[in-house]
């Protein structure tokens, strides 16, 4: 399994616009992060992790090929603001969209034009099939299984997915203690640390790193991070054995 990581930041991504602080105006690229989002290659399958609103941004930086399917989290803009730019993946097909019901609901809602029948459809617009899955029912994209678990952003509950011994999760800030079992024997976590200051809907970098060290984790990678989160070259080099700063661009190979 390849893993790249098309997008770290959080939000309002990094720099904060309007922002002066040393982490904003830092020359370092490790510092410059585009919204979450990342993509998973086994073998020639390829699936996306999130389509945020710097999507087309993000996707120029990698070779152009049929997307097998598309895991969405939960419906908050910096994770789907970047459907309608599916469109150029289009020439492969329709593209499989995977989110609970509750946000493909939304989705259907804000941008309606893309669910219409195809005879009404406008020309152009991206063909999206919504497939609705369920916290703790596997589901598989070609002969790949993957496992939705369940995650609190807050109050609202969103996806995190498993795929082989990975587990992807952001925006979390608590999990119920029935989730552990679904963690079981990850080696590879990808997770939110959106600062060192608590937040009420997100974890903090300690959270996460004490979440990681919960299900036993053999290497973490943080993502969704604020510029709250401080300098990369500094903060990476404070984190536990095991533990990095994921930066945009990072490409990491998972057994």
């Amino acid at each position: 399994m390849k893993i790249t990581f098309l997008g770290t930041g959080t939000s309002c991504g990094v720099p904060f616009i309007g922002c002066d602080c040393e982490v904003c105006t830092s020359t370092d690229q490790h510092d410059k992060r585009l919204r979450t989002s990342a993509l998973v290659e086994i073998g020639d399958r390829h699936i996306l992790l999130d389509c945020g609103p710097d999507f087309r941004q993000q996707m120029l930086t990698v070779p152009f090929s049929k997307l097998d399917g598309v895991l969405v989290t939960h419906e908050h803009y910096d994770h789907v603001g970047g459907l309608d730019d599916l469109r150029p993946y289009m020439m492969f097909g329709e593209v499989n969209v995977y989110t609970e019901d509750f946000c493909a609901t939304h989705l259907e809602e804000r941008i309606p034009y893309c669910f219409t029948p195809k005879e009404k459809r406008y020309p152009g617009v991206p063909s999206i099939n919504l497939v609705r899955v369920e916290p703790h029912k596997p589901f598989n994209i070609e002969d790949i299984e993957i496992m939705p678990i369940r995650v609190m952003h807050g109050a609202l509950p969103i996806l995190g997915f498993r795929i082989g011994k990975m587990a992807y999760i952001t925006d979390m800030k608590t999990i119920d203690e029935s989730e552990y079992a679904y963690l079981e024997g990850i080696d590879t976590l990808i997770v939110n640390g959106l600062r060192h200051k608590e937040h009420r809907s997100h974890q903090s970098i300690e959270d996460a790193i004490a979440f990681s060290k919960r299900i036993g984790a053999k290497v973490t990678y943080l993502i969704h991070m604020s510029h709250d989160a401080g300098l990369h070259a500094i903060e990476e080099a404070k984190l536990p054995p095991t533990f990095h700063y994921a930066y945009d661009g990072l490409v990491i190979e998972v057994e």
